[in-house]
């Protein structure tokens, strides 16, 4: 079997095509924006309701988990920025199999979240306005934001830019309003002390296990940082951009996901049924435990900006993944076409996938929709684990060959990038233990077995016909 792989200077030539007018701000505001998603907003319920007060245990411990990722993945980024991310690194280091499996894997994913985050959007939006059809909703969402990004790529930016502006407004204020009522100084407001912190069963309520569910809830909040990279390729300085990105991504994982986590589990009791209600969720409910008027209503329309978001971000991202494992051989050539400096027909298809998983959210409702959320419930698992494995065959590869390229530098390597390929199959593991979400990995890892066997089969294909070639010039002379 071959390990051949592309050339770097072929991808470079590729994402030349594609216009780069993502401007810096508009790179940083989706970087700092993209930690905040409707998971973290109301997601994050169940995990509490879980693990209680010992959900601040399990976002830090995936947190260090996503940074060692986000390090890994900002090291191969800056070094050689492409559309394709994380796909064309585990092309350049494994092989095309690996490529195509890591890309048309995350593909997948993010086309199917757009179809569940325009679910989301329009459950809220038929709420306020009550008879109206929820898929005629995610239509008009879909039309929308497809319609951004087939203009052109600095209107994504525009509204990612002003949407992430919102989002990191609106946690930033409650992280003040959270962080005066702890002490005290908010008006008409007692200091809770570590009352909700060691009282209704402790920091661990529900044990051990409660803290592993917590744990699986938090590692998939996680979910969506990987767009900044992709994003990168057109910006107009991709490496600064990606370096900038990298490095913030400590602090703002400790500030928005474990520092809310903490406010929320020291304001409310855990075991509080709103926490874990998704149509009040646990931010609704802290507020409301601080009497703050419009907190519900205030806080659906950040709900519903955040998916708004994630469903621009996600139309934007799987576009340009379909987009470059077709430049690279590995996906039907009319997706592939770019106009304007925007690959069209990729958006066109992604979105139209997404609208499919609506319908098929009405059609079949009990069980291919299931199906289809079971296949992708452990992908960004897959992905994460081709980043470390790409970055330590890669990092070896270009300290030799250019070392000047290691503008970020992945952290006491190579013994964090086993720390994290550890603690990655130790998620694994305990996906297979609950219940809940075993037919998740179990379905995950058949989509991506199946991903892999194609791509291997295409990858020596392409290698017969390579090997061919000099055969049939020698016949020829």
């Amino acid at each position: 079997m071959s390990r051949t792989t592309a050339p770097a200077p072929v991808d470079t030539k590729v994402d030349s095509s594609l216009a780069h007018g993502l401007k810096q701000r508009h790179l940083s505001m989706i970087a700092l924006g993209g930690v905040i998603g409707a998971g973290l907003f109301v997601g994050s319920g169940a995990g509490i309701a879980a693990a209680g007060p010992s959900i601040v245990l399990a976002y830090t411990t995936s947190g260090l988990l996503v940074m060692l990722v986000m390090r890994m993945l900002g090291e191969m980024s800056a070094a050689n920025p492409a559309s394709g991310s994380f796909s064309v690194h585990a092309e350049r280091a494994l092989g095309p199999w690996a490529g195509f499996t890591a890309g048309w894997a995350f593909w997948v994913l993010l086309s199917v979240a757009v179809g569940l985050e325009g679910i989301g959007a329009a459950k809220i939006v038929s709420g306020w306005l009550p008879g109206t059809p929820e898929w005629a909703w995610v239509a008009l969402f879909m039309v929308v934001f497809c319609g951004t990004n087939l203009a052109a790529v600095k209107n994504f930016g525009e509204f990612e830019f002003w949407f992430a502006a919102l989002k990191v407004g609106a946690i930033t204020l409650f992280l003040i309003l959270g962080g005066l009522a702890i002490v005290g100084v908010l008006p008409g407001t007692d200091a809770p002390g570590a009352a909700n912190l060691t009282g209704d069963g402790g920091f661990l309520p529900n044990g051990t296990e409660g803290l592993v569910i917590g744990l699986l809830a938090s590692v998939f909040a996680y979910g969506g940082l990987e767009t900044v990279t992709i994003a990168a390729a057109e910006s107009e300085h991709p490496v600064q951009g990606v370096t900038k990105a990298v490095r913030t991504a400590m602090w703002r994982i400790a500030l928005f996901y474990i520092g809310s986590m903490a406010v929320i589990v020291t304001l409310v009791p855990w075991n509080d049924p709103d926490v874990a209600n998704p149509d009040k969720g646990p931010y609704v409910t802290a507020l409301s435990h601080l009497d703050i008027p419009g907190a519900g209503i205030v806080m659906q329309i950040v709900v519903l900006v955040a998916l708004l978001s994630a469903m621009n971000a996600n139309i934007y991202g799987s576009s340009r993944m379909a987009y470059s494992l077709v430049a690279r051989g590995q996906g039907p050539k009319a997706i592939g076409r770019v106009s304007g400096g925007v690959p069209r027909v990729a958006v066109l298809v992604s979105s139209v996938f997404g609208f499919l998983c609506v319908l098929l959210s009405y059609w079949r409702p009990d069980d291919v929709f299931p199906w289809l959320l079971n296949m992708i419930g452990a992908v960004i698992l897959v992905v994460w684990l081709f980043i470390a494995v790409s970055q330590l065959v890669l990092r070896r590869r270009t300290e030799r060959e250019s070392p000047e390229k290691l503008v970020v530098r992945m952290w006491l390597y190579p013994a964090l990038t086993w720390v994290a390929i550890a603690g990655m199959l130790g998620v694994f593991v305990l996906m297979l233990r609950q219940p809940g979400t075993r037919d998740q990995l179990l379905a995950t890892g058949a989509m991506t077995l199946v991903l892999a066997v194609l791509g291997l089969t295409l990858q020596s294909k392409a290698s017969k016909r390579e090997a061919a070639e000099p055969t049939a010039d020698r016949t020829e002379g």
